[in-house]
């Protein structure tokens, strides 16, 4: 970016600038929020001159966590999904600085379509919470509080930020019934526990209320070791330990992210419900809006990808279509 002719012209002020503006117009700015301001860190902690660059965007775009890397390398699609939230801001910083780049499909290849998950089997779920329930040390709640984590997510399909956002008040054990606060796309909703989920989230409510100071407003989650004792479980520690746990049981990836992630706990919650509804002979149609509504889907569109984006799923459509086939071949018969 040119040197700037007055503070109210540098690269930090023009970010906030473009965010209350969008903010006013209604936008929600989820990503925006923290991927900007990290991008003006960047540009200003690399001494850059002169007009921001498709070149300089890409390299920040490319700075991503562990977890997002493919063979040392950051996964294509998740530096361009940065670069399509610096899309906005770009084409509007134009207007003050011409010279601007602005990153489009060329600069990294157009965002990939959706990928195929790692599906959990249940011998797979297992293994992992035993590992979880093995995590030292033996008096402390460390164990408990990621086996309690994982099997809820197997349970319920929540999303993590979902889990890791609830307060103990929104864990009702006598009505079964999770209460979601402003999830990914700003809406809240409840969702139901299954009898089986209760007992263990009990324990575990028990066993973290003699370790740490708890009130309703106290996230039902909890770090449990150092200085971040008795603090909300953060989402950084929870992928570390699920990376670190996975590397210990050897998993090979049967999706298509290069390794089995901890989002595809949703995804198999998802396949789960829809090959037992199937076995059940259930109409998946009928079920469908119930399955969107339960998981947070803001478009059930979204929904229906699993049964042509997972293997799984895509094998019992087949089959479905095969016995539909023949069915018909025999009327006309």
């Amino acid at each position: 970016m040119n040197a700037p002719e007055g503070p109210s012209n540098n690269l930090a002020s023009r970010v906030q600038q473009f965010l209350d503006e969008r903010r006013r117009l209604g936008f929600k700015l989820q990503a925006a929020l923290r991927m900007l301001p990290a991008f003006e860190r960047f540009v200003a902690n690399a001494d850059h001159t002169g007009p921001l660059t498709i070149d300089l965007m890409v390299q920040w775009a490319s700075q991503v966590h562990a977890r997002h890397m493919v063979d040392g390398q950051a996964d294509r699609g998740t530096v361009a999904r940065r670069l399509v939230v610096l899309r906005p801001f770009m084409r509007w910083l134009r207007q003050f600085e011409p010279a601007t780049e602005v990153p489009d499909d060329s600069s990294v290849g157009a965002l990939p379509g959706r990928v195929a998950p790692h599906i959990y089997c249940e011998a797979e779920m297992v293994a992992l919470l035993d590992a979880a329930r093995q995590l030292g040390p033996s008096d402390g709640l460390r164990a408990a509080t990621y086996t309690t984590l994982f099997g809820l997510l197997a349970s319920t399909g929540l999303r993590i930020s979902e889990a890791l956002n609830l307060h103990d008040a929104d864990v009702d054990l006598d009505a079964a019934l999770l209460t979601i606060r402003q999830t990914k796309f700003g809406k809240s909703r409840q969702v139901s526990l299954h009898p089986s989920a209760i007992g263990p989230l009990a324990t575990y409510r028990a066993l973290r209320r003699q370790h740490v100071r708890s009130s309703l407003n106290t996230t039902f989650f909890v770090s449990s070791r150092g200085v971040n004792r008795g603090e909300p479980l953060g989402d950084r520690q929870a992928h570390r330990m699920f990376e670190q746990l996975r590397r210990q049981l050897g998993w090979v990836d049967r999706g298509g992210h290069g390794q089995p992630r901890i989002h595809d706990i949703r995804h198999s919650f998802a396949v789960r419900r829809l090959i037992l509804w199937h076995e059940q002979g259930v109409d998946l149609d009928q079920r469908m809006l119930a399955l969107s509504t339960y998981m947070g889907h803001v478009k059930i569109s979204n929904t229906y990808w699993y049964l042509s984006g997972v293997p799984e799923l895509m094998a019992l459509v087949g089959a479905r279509f095969e016995h539909y086939a023949d069915l018909g071949a025999c009327d006309y018969e």
